[in-house]
């Protein structure tokens, strides 16, 4: 028993665990605050629940560290058709004051009770299928002389597997989830190796199409234009309130405005613990970040933003030991759907870009997105845990406990 414990212990990766035990504490303080402040009545029920979905998502992402590769790759097709029937789940199950109040139908909801997103599990079938597609390429679809017309074959196989989740994200009026989806098919295929003739002129039309939408968006009469040609009036809105957050403090920019000066009001190094001077909506959710900023401060801030940064460079070095492409591509998916969270959510606090509704991983409350982001957690201390076991049939000797860092 003691040996195997030993052996078990040898092969866990505990540099990836700590960032994310640190991120799990970090989180679970800020919303004990957030709650305490805006819920007392509700504080046991919603504390409660996000520790049992936290013990959920560390159980699954412990079971999923023990998946080999092989078995990865045979169940992800069926995990694959399985995330799709789930999508499908909010269009026929959905709160109508839930749509009403966030304009999007991604939550399966029976009765009055909210069930899970199945978008968020989706980011993960969708990138270990992501990756499966590629690695069935050819090698000389990954040659660096390889010719122009190879790199469309493969963007259009990737895209087979992405234009299903897209057409369902469109259904529920989910732009903000979709475009997680999008950096993650961007990541996967810039490291594909895609040629720089084919990324500069897709980069040029993006950056073309967007200074063109501004522009019309910037006309109270080309915001109606837009409308007419279905664009809902809570993107409108949201859009608006991240341009001119001020200006609609009151209204449909509340949440930004206010969001915005309670990470002021922190300072270098915050107000202190459990304090808050401001009425945040949904901060335990979405406007987590401020709540950090008030009460933590910029040093608050950046010690968050240096256990993300941990994080990742661990990422990284665990798929540089694998040596293996189908690892690669899952961990590059894994790496951007992260980045992308946190760049948003932050950016999006801090005004620097549109709220979208993307929760900062590990932090912020709710089910969906702690479990997902677990099992992510758990696929990279899977890659490592094979790492292990590849060293330990190439060397039998006894392997020492893993160092931190």
């Amino acid at each position: 028993m003691n040996n195997l414990r030993r052996i078990m212990d040898n092969r866990v990766d505990y540099s990836v665990i700590l960032p994310v035990f640190l991120l799990l504490i970090v989180g679970m303080v800020s919303i004990y605050i957030a709650v305490n402040h805006d819920y007392p009545q509700n504080f046991i029920p919603i504390i409660g629940q996000q520790l049992a979905w936290i013990i959920l998502g560390i159980f699954v992402s412990l079971l999923v560290m023990l998946f080999s590769r092989n078995f990865l790759w045979r169940v992800t097709p069926y995990l694959y058709l399985l995330g799709l029937t789930l999508m499908v789940l909010p269009l026929f199950f959905y709160s109508p004051s839930l749509v009403a109040s966030t304009g999007s139908k991604n939550w399966v909801t029976i009765g009055s009770v909210t069930l899970f997103q199945p978008s968020e599990f989706m980011k993960i079938v969708y990138i270990l299928m992501l990756s499966r597609c590629l690695v069935l390429l050819p090698d000389s679809y990954f040659e660096k002389n390889r010719r122009g017309m190879k790199d469309f074959i493969l963007i259009g196989r990737a895209m087979l597997h992405t234009f299903p989740v897209m057409i369902l994200l469109i259904l529920q009026k989910d732009f903000g989830t979709s475009l997680v989806f999008w950096a993650i098919f961007s990541g996967v295929l810039f490291l594909s190796g895609i040629s720089w003739r084919i990324i500069v002129p897709i980069l040029v039309v993006a950056g073309g199409a967007l200074t063109g939408f501004l522009l019309i968006f910037s006309f109270e009469n080309g915001r109606g234009f837009l409308h007419r040609l279905g664009m809902p009036t809570y993107q409108i809105n949201r859009i608006l309130a991240w341009l001119n957050p001020f200006d609609y403090a009151q209204t449909t920019a509340y949440q930004q405005a206010q969001g915005q000066i309670a990470v002021g009001s922190g300072g270098l190094l915050g107000q202190g613990f459990n304090q808050s001077n401001l009425l945040i909506p949904v901060r335990e959710s979405d406007m987590i970040f401020t709540v950090i900023a008030e009460n933590f401060g910029f040093i608050g801030a950046i010690f968050l933003i240096f256990l993300y940064l941990l994080l990742l460079y661990r990422i990284v070095v665990v798929t540089v030991l694998s040596k293996d492409s189908f690892y690669t591509y899952i961990s590059t998916g894994i790496i951007m759907m992260l980045v992308f969270h946190i760049f948003e959510n932050i950016g999006a606090v801090t005004g620097i870009l549109p709220l979208t509704g993307i929760p900062l991983p590990f932090i912020s409350q709710g089910g969906s997105s702690i479990v997902t982001n677990l099992i992510a957690v758990g696929l990279i201390l899977s890659m490592s845990y094979q790492n292990s076991l590849k060293e330990e049939r190439e060397n039998p000797q006894p392997q020492k406990r893993k160092k931190l860092f």
